[in-house]
């Protein structure tokens, strides 16, 4: 099985399906492009489509409804968790704190802007 992304103009995620792999083989290879030829027939010749990887092998992390596709870095990146943080060149969000590095378990407080311990 193969799953795919849809993605609207704005590069958001808007719909993840599975497709069946006899849907994509080719000379009994798997190919992307014959994947989208097949999700364009049920959903539309004009819908735009990303082949993605539930195990992350491919294009950094499975996507979720929401999720930013990025053509240029061709990866996937997750929903902005807090209004304060930033995305690296990498595609991964970062606190405008980093996280302390002992062995306590912590959650960001968003009304603080800070990392508290998480009791």
């Amino acid at each position: 099985m193969a799953h795919f992304a849809q993605i609207n103009e704005n590069n958001k995620v808007i719909r993840v399906i599975v497709v069946k792999n006899n849907e994509l083989l080719v000379d009994g290879v798997e190919s992307e492009e014959k994947g989208i030829v097949f999700c364009k027939s049920i959903y539309g010749e004009n819908t735009n489509w990303v082949q993605c990887s539930y195990n992350n092998n491919f294009r950094k992390i499975f996507p979720a409804i929401g999720y930013t596709w990025d053509p240029v870095k061709n990866i996937f990146i997750e929903k902005q968790p807090y209004s304060d943080w930033t995305l690296d060149t990498n595609g991964n969000w970062q606190p405008p704190i980093a996280m302390p590095s002992d062995n306590n378990t912590y959650r960001w407080n968003t009304y603080t802007s800070s990392w508290e311990l998480d009791n």
